[in-house]
């Protein structure tokens, strides 16, 4: 049942004629659509502060965060349109035919602006499937750095030198999140061929232990150090491959600080860290003897 007094204001919203009862009509619009955005986002602002504090992920907040953006944007989209319609039927605009030519003209439009339509609709998957986060650093369409907003439309990453790249959701077809559960520092150590890979690995093994028992460090390495093994043989070097789980976004710390130490320890121990170099063989004749190798002194012009 329609309350009394419900009914009585409508009855005087319906009688309110001249253009005073207009303009008043329209500040009562204005001002409704105003506190409803102002109710709608401390709702979602509520809504996000709770769900947070809820979750002792940080990962799980910042989606939070991310999504409250997001509906807060559409409030402001929806309640935008709602208001202009509202204000032009008081101002005596027939709303028919500007819905109609409104879409011809968005058919018209939506070709010519089908990449922003692609650009909402990933972005709109991007965040419906947790892909990227506000604060994760990612790899998207070539650039790489840190996440500091998303929004349906596109996604603004601050790289390592600090230049801010706004990459249209549109344009990612591939994204590499490298702070997603956790991270692995991937070393390739290269030492002489002339050195013992089995006193090298035991060697790089007690600086790994050392630096996870390091307190600054500690809870950053999840695991020990694993090598993989001989990777392979350049030119110069004995490839050693072997990586650190780390915390997410923690990788690239351990790493240095890791290769810093076992610099200090192959310097100790005097295994050789080698340089690129080259060995000139000059061939043998039929008999198997090598003929001398004739250098040639080059003089200044």
């Amino acid at each position: 049942m329609i309350p009394e007094w419900l009914t009585q204001l409508n009855t005087w919203w319906g009688e309110m004629n001249g253009p005073v009862a207009t303009l008043l009509r329209i500040a009562l619009i204005l001002l409704g659509a105003w506190v409803v955005k102002g109710l709608l986002n401390r709702a979602i602002g509520g809504m996000r502060t709770r769900i947070g504090q809820r979750m002792d992920d940080r990962e799980a907040a910042q989606r939070a965060e991310t999504l409250g953006r997001v509906f807060r944007y559409l409030v402001t989209v929806v309640i935008g349109l709602v208001t202009v319609m509202l204000v032009l039927a008081e101002l005596g605009v027939s709303l028919a035919p500007i819905l109609g030519a409104a879409g011809v003209v968005g058919l018209a439009v939506g070709f010519g602006a089908q990449s922003l339509v692609k650009d909402f609709v990933t972005g709109f998957f991007l965040l419906l499937e947790n892909q990227i986060r506000q604060g994760d650093v990612v790899q998207v369409d070539g650039h790489t750095g840190t996440v500091e907003e998303i929004t349906l439309r596109f996604v603004r990453l601050r790289d390592y030198e600090g230049a801010v790249h706004y990459v249209p959701n549109g344009q990612i077809t591939t994204v590499v999140n490298m702070t997603r559960g956790f991270g692995n520092a991937v070393f390739e150590i290269g030492v002489a061929y002339r050195e013992d890979i089995d006193e090298v690995m035991p060697l790089m093994r007690k600086v790994a232990a050392q630096l996870r028992a390091d307190e600054k460090y500690a809870a950053r390495i999840q695991d020990d150090l694993d090598i993989a093994g001989v990777d392979r043989w350049d030119d110069s070097a004995v490839i050693i491959r072997c990586r650190i789980r780390c915390v997410a976004g923690e990788q690239w710390g351990v790493k240095r600080e890791y290769l810093r130490r076992l610099k200090a320890a192959f310097d100790e121990h005097a295994i050789e860290i080698p340089f690129p170099h080259l060995t000139v063989y000059a061939g043998q004749d039929r008999e198997g003897k090598a003929p001398p190798f004739q250098l040639q002194q080059l003089s200044a012009p």
